[in-house]
């Protein structure tokens, strides 16, 4: 419900802050006062359309806020605030600002929004019934939603819901998998060859490699003897001076003078270990020598090896080092494609046993809704005859919808006909000529579906073209709505407006240049006079009075009083 609106620079509002609780609240008023403005407000907070000429003369632009608590709603709308990733403590601070130049901007709890967005979360909070409006009872989809609602169906259409989206994601597999398969055929013979060839070449993970360094060696192998034969000459195999037999006199003069000085006699071992050190070099180096004898065999193998490992990869346009991982990829892919056969025949099943089970769910659906279609218009034919619309009738039509593909929602259509007069056929809601008799079927509706109405209502004058006692029970209706959930009416008529939980009153102000509107509200000797005034118009007497009082104590012992709303108003233009 709406806990504080907001409302500067829009049409003849000035500046205006109103608190709202509870119950059914009445907006009363002279008329052209601009009672309307209020649910032309919350038609822009709801995300409708809105030009330029919704600010007010002089403004730059026109700003509305509603703050809505929201800790009783989920479903649909958790679902557009989690998706947009608002933050919110069960409140919604819904902002809409229009510009002098036209443009719009939307907010929700100071996260800017698309307009789209806005009425997306404004056509979940509030259901807005006026005689020249569209409202939620003229879609389709809404009509299904509150047949549902009445019904109780929650269970159903969550069951219909779940078991659509598993056979709507096997099916969307399968498509993806046939539309595979023409390609399959094909694919399969070029990864088999693929994988066959790369199989035979035999290829392990270091080859390649190894065989680059090998060739290294043998395209070098003269520079390579070279200094390895230079080295083992200096380190041992030279006649005279070679590091082994320098080292080898070295340590036989330290082993003589160890006698005669002991610091002399403890580095003798180390030249003893560096001499071994030097032959065990030598020795090293002459296998080395012996490793390098030119092999033309050797080294025909190595680059016919070398020369089919790189023109493979070349075919497969990788690099040589690779081919082994390249290979892997090929096999597994190839190992997919050749159970997909196995797997589309597989998915054929599922999608059949899914759309079984969908089938099925679906017209327990169907049956339920049928069901309760026949209580709903029983239901709401009688409160229209309550309201004003003798010999009316409602008829609420499910209709299968043979053929089509599954929907979400289930295998029906929901439609609401409606016969206002005796003799008429029964005929779409939309197809209603009157704003008022759409008005106050819509109550009707709304009362018989009251547990899971809208969180807000707005009744923009549904007593439009009754009085006396249908308009009595008008309000009686209202006040009960209000006490499933926050309504707000703009009336008329005395006998409405005594029902209010709250009751704002709304004048038009001038002082020959500026026109601006004040809203007030109303309680004690106040509501009185205005109940008053709108049994006896411009002359009040005692009797008026006393007839208001009674209408408002009838009103209070009927049902008992919600919180009380508080109004802050403008100020001076």
């Amino acid at each position: 419900m709406i806990t504080l609106l907001r409302i500067s620079g829009f049409a003849l509002i000035d500046e205006l802050e109103l608190r709202l609780g509870p119950g059914l609240t009445v907006v009363t008023g002279e008329t052209g006062a601009g009672k309307s403005m209020l649910v032309d407000a919350i038609e822009l907070l709801s995300g409708s359309r809105a030009g330029a000429e919704v600010v007010r003369a002089g403004a730059e632009r026109a700003e509305l806020s509603a703050t809505v608590d929201i800790s009783k709603v989920g479903g649909e709308l958790r679902h557009i605030i989690e998706e947009q990733s608002i933050t919110h403590e069960g409140e919604l601070m819904l902002r809409r600002s229009v510009g002098s130049d036209g443009r719009s901007r939307a907010w929700i709890n100071g996260q800017s929004v698309p307009v789209t967005v806005l009425r997306a979360v404004g056509e979940l909070l509030f259901d807005i019934h006026g005689q020249h409006e569209f409202q939620s009872l003229m879609r389709n989809n809404a009509q299904r939603e509150l047949l549902d609602a009445y019904g109780q169906h929650e269970a159903l259409v969550d069951q219909v819901h779940g078991t659509h989206a598993a056979w709507l994601g096997l099916m969307n597999r399968s498509v993806t998998v046939e539309a595979a398969a023409s390609e399959r055929h094909a694919r399969l013979d070029l990864l088999r060859y693929q994988v066959q060839e790369l199989e035979a070449l035999k290829l392990s993970d270091e080859e390649f490699a190894n065989l680059g360094a090998e060739r290294a060696r043998i395209a070098n192998s003269g520079r390579l003897a070279q200094t390895a034969r230079t080295a083992l000459e200096g380190l041992y195999e030279a006649d005279q001076g070679n590091a082994h037999q320098l080292l080898a006199r070295a340590g036989a003069a330290l082993r003589a003078a160890g006698a005669l000085d002991p610091a002399l006699a403890a580095l003798h071992p180390q030249v003893d270990e560096a001499a071994e050190r030097v032959q065990e070099v030598a020795h090293a180096l002459s296998h080395y020598l012996e490793s390098l004898e030119f092999d033309p065999a050797r080294q025909e193998a190595v680059e016919r090896r070398l020369a089919a490992i790189e023109e493979l990869a070349r075919k497969h346009r990788v690099e040589p080092a690779e081919l082994v991982a390249w290979n892997g990829a090929l096999q597994r892919e190839l190992a997919g494609m050749e159970s997909a056969a196995a797997d589309l025949g597989s998915l054929r099943t599922q999608v059949t046993a899914a759309l079984a089970t969908y089938q099925e769910q679906a017209r327990k659906l169907t049956a339920a809704r049928m069901t309760a279609a026949r209580a709903l218009a029983a239901a709401v034919t009688r409160r229209m005859q309550e309201l004003g619309m003798s010999g009316g009738s409602f008829v609420a039509d499910v209709t299968p919808l043979d053929g089509a593909e599954p929907a979400a929602h289930g295998a029906d259509r929901v439609e609401f006909r409606v016969s206002t007069n005796p003799g008429q056929p029964p005929r779409a809601v939309s197809k209603i000529a009157s704003g008022g008799e759409l008005a106050r079927l819509s109550l009707a509706v709304q009362v018989c579906c009251a547990r899971n109405a809208a969180p807000c209502m707005v009744f923009d004058e549904v007593d439009a073209g009754i009085g006396g006692a249908v308009a009595e029970i008008v309000g009686r209706e209202l006040r009960g709505l209000g006490g499933a959930a926050q309504a707000l009416c703009v009336t008329h008529l005395a006998q409405v407006a005594c029902q209010g939980h709250q009751h704002l009153r709304v004048v038009k102000l001038t002082d020959g240049r500026v026109t601006r509107i004040a809203v007030t509200a109303l309680v004690g000797d106040t509501r009185v006079e205005e109940i008053a005034r709108m049994l006896g118009g411009l002359e009040i007497t005692p009797k008026t009075r006393s007839h208001a009082v009674e209408m408002l104590q009838r009103a209070t012992d009927a049902a008992p009083p919600a919180r009380p709303t508080a109004a802050r108003r403008s100020r001076k233009s």
